[in-house]
C-alpha cells in the first residue's frame, strides 16, 4: 500500500510523456512521478525511493525532493502565508503544508517559525500540521532513547528554562540554559546527548556535551587546538571567571578544570599563574 506523507520504495511501471507511473507491487496501486523529479537514466523496472503527497490540485504524486519532515514527525517550520482556511508552512516541497485554524494553539504570523507535528487528518484525508503537539508525546521514548545516547536535534523556541528542541524528528526535549556554552539559533541542527528521560510525561532533557570522561576528552582536544591557534598560550586558568572560559572555549569551568588537569598530568601543557601554555 502506498503511504502518503511518507517515503515509499516503488518500481517504475510505465513511462509517459510527462513523467512515469510508479507501482506498489503488493497492491498494484500506481502514482505519478512528474518528469522533473525522475533521476537521470531511470528505466522501467527500477526501484525509486520517493515521497508521496498531494499536489496543488489534490492529485497524489511522487517526488524525489526531500521534505523537512514526514507524517508522524515534528518540525520547526516557517509560515509563508495566511488565508481564510489557515496558515501555510514551507516544508521543503512545491506545495506548502496547511496548518488549519483549529490546529493552531495560538495565532500564527507570516514570517515566523513554529514547532509543529505533521499528521493525516482523518476527516479530510489531507496531510496537515498542528501546533497542538502535547497529545503526540509518546511512551516510545522509553524504547528508542537511553541515557547518554547521541541524537540529532533541531533547536526551536527559547523560554525561561532554556531551549525547546526536536529529537530525531520524533520526540520533544529541553536543553537547559545552563547547559549551553555557545550561541544557538532557532532552526539550527546539531548533535546532543540524552541527559534525562522523564517517565511521568515522556519528555526528555538533553545536553550538548557528553557526560564524564568523554566530555573531558572533547574539551581537552578543544583546548589544545585553541593553544595551537594562539601561539601556544591561553590567558585562562582555574582561577578565571566562568563566563570568560565559556566565551572563549564554549565549555563550563568545571569541565575546563578537569581537562587542563588531565593535560598537565600528561605533560602536554604547563599551568602558570595567569594562564596555560603548551609544553
Amino acid at each position: 500500500m502506498i503511504k502518503y506523507g511518507e517515503y515509499n520504495h516503488l518500481k517504475v511501471n510505465r513511462e509517459v510523456d510527462f513523467g512515469a507511473y510508479l507501482i506498489d507491487e503488493d497492491t498494484k496501486q500506481e502514482v505519478l512521478i512528474p518528469k522533473r523529479y525522475i533521476p537521470e537514466n531511470t528505466q522501467v523496472g527500477d526501484e525509486l525511493e520517493v515521497f508521496v503527497y498531494f499536489d496543488s490540485e489534490d492529485r497524489l504524486i511522487a517526488t524525489t525532493d526531500t521534505p523537512k519532515a514526514q507524517v508522524g514527525e515534528f518540525a520547526y517550520l516557517k509560515v509563508v502565508a495566511v488565508s481564510r482556511v489557515g496558515a501555510f508552512l514551507n516544508w521543503g516541497l512545491t506545495k506548502d503544508l496547511l496548518l488549519p485554524y483549529r490546529e493552531q494553539k495560538r495565532k500564527v504570523y507570516t514570517g515566523s517559525h513554529y514547532l509543529v507535528r505533521i499528521y493525516v487528518d482523518d476527516k479530510t484525508n489531507r496531510i496537515v500540521a498542528t501546533t497542538k503537539v502535547g497529545r503526540y508525546l509518546e511512551d516510545a521514548v522509553l524504547d528508542e532513547l537511553e541515557l547518554g545516547q547521541e541524537v540529532d536535534i533541531i533547536v526551536c523556541d527559547r523560554n525561561h528554562m532554556g531551549y525547546q528542541v526536536i529529537i530525531n524528528k520524533k520526540f520533544l526535549g529541553l536543553l537547559y540554559e545552563n547547559e549551553v556554552f555557545r550561541k544557538l539559533e532557532p532552526g539550527e541542527k546539531t548533535k546532543a546527548y540524552i541527559r534525562k528521560i522523564r517517565w511521568d510525561d515522556f519528555k526528555v532533557d538533553v545536553r550538548l556535551q557528553r557526560d564524564g570522561f568523554e566530555q573531558v576528552d572533547d574539551a581537552s582536544g578543544k583546548i589544545l587546538k585553541a593553544l595551537q591557534e594562539n601561539d601556544g598560550y591561553l590567558a585562562l586558568s582555574d582561577k578565571s571567571d566562568p563566563e570568560q572560559i565559556k566565551a572563549r572555549l564554549q565549555m563550563s569551568k568545571k569541565v575546563f578544570k578537569k581537562a587542563i588537569g588531565g593535560l598537565y598530568k600528561e605533560r602536554k601543557i604547563v599551568i602558570e599563574e595567569g594562564g596555560i601554555k603548551l609544553s
